[in-house]
């Protein structure tokens, strides 16, 4: 996931989409815990656009404020 795919993200889908990446991140530790994750770098990945995600979250709402 690209920062510049996040930009043009509402509010509401970016948290949609927090949702959604803290569930496959849940997913994925389960299996990891099971033997079933092939692609370990998957849970580092999927954590870094967590952060994307709030990142931009964290943007929006400051500059809301600002203004």
């Amino acid at each position: 996931m690209k920062p510049q795919d996040l930009t043009n993200k509402s509010r509401t889908e970016l948290n949609h989409l927090l949702v959604d990446l803290r569930a496959k991140l849940l997913k994925l530790n389960f299996d990891l815990a099971d033997n079933k994750v092939k692609d370990v770098s998957q849970i580092k990945k999927t954590k870094r656009d967590i952060a994307r995600v709030l990142t931009m979250l964290n943007n929006q709402r400051l500059t809301t404020t600002i203004n």
